[in-house]
């Protein structure tokens, strides 16, 4: 019993070491594909920057937002920046699946996990270089934050959560879909869903119709925390309904790929 016992206490650090090698592996693997490929960081950050230029100095006199406009759109150009690098990562994990990449990772015992959770960090770091981008070219335009250092804290943590749960859905959106030109599509909603909210105008300026859908998406309360935070005036409800939204899509992702993964590899 002493002797299964210390075998099991060893092998479980010994595999936890092992998927920790290979999803190093996997990221060090994503990482050459991007530097192979630039452009898709360069998208990610530049589009955001293009349309916080655009919203400023074209939009930004027609919104009645009762502040600086480029205080109020920096939180929604924040979260423009983690939806456009989207589409890549959707695209490099369908066309792993086509190309029969996974399967030849599976036959070379090549946790699954550290397969999906390469993708997500390599989605993660882009999404940092193009929120750093955003942040840079909104103080350079005249954003000037009240928050704390611990509003700061809050705003970065709601930040990498989302993030996060956007990276996991997109994962399993690019292993679902069938084609690598289908997958980019699928992730078309997460794209656009943020010039639905209060990204760039208050939901209570929109239509009727528009106005409600704006209110109740996801991507409003996580907008609104972050102006809340970014302001130093933080709101319990917002956060709380932003973390609630972020936790439900990094689950639905997670349980979605590895059961895709499972299904198709």
């Amino acid at each position: 019993m002493s002797t299964l016992t210390a075998s099991s206490a060893t092998s479980a650090p010994s595999s936890i070491a092992a998927s920790l090698g290979d999803s190093t592996i996997m990221l060090r693997r994503n990482f050459k594909h991007i530097a192979r490929n630039p452009v898709t960081v360069f998208n990610a950050a530049l589009m955001p920057v293009m349309m916080m230029l655009i919203f400023v100095y074209v939009f930004g006199n027609a919104f009645n937002v009762g502040e600086e406009y480029i205080n109020y759109s920096t939180p929604g150009m924040l979260l423009l920046a983690i939806s456009y690098g989207l589409s890549g990562t959707a695209v490099s994990v369908s066309s792993d699946m086509a190309r029969g990449v996974i399967n030849r990772f599976k036959v070379m015992d090549v946790s699954r996990g550290a397969v999906l959770t390469g993708h997500v960090v390599a989605t993660m770091l882009t999404n940092a270089i193009a929120i750093l981008a955003v942040i840079g070219v909104a103080f350079a335009l005249g954003f000037r934050p009240s928050a704390s250092a611990a509003d700061w804290l809050g705003a970065i943590g709601l930040i990498v959560a989302t993030s996060f749960a956007a990276s996991w859905l997109t994962v399993a959106l690019g292993m679902a879909a069938k084609t690598p030109e289908s997958a980019g599509m699928a992730v078309v909603p997460l794209i656009m869903l943020p010039f639905l909210s209060s990204a760039v105008v208050p939901a209570d300026q929109m239509g009727q119709g528009v106005r409600q859908f704006a209110q109740y998406q996801p991507f409003t309360p996580i907008i609104e925390s972050l102006r809340g935070f970014l302001s130093g005036n933080p709101s319990g409800g917002y956060t709380a309904a932003a973390l609630a939204w972020a936790a439900g899509f990094a689950i639905l992702g997670y349980v979605w790929s590895r059961a895709t993964f499972s299904k198709r590899a």
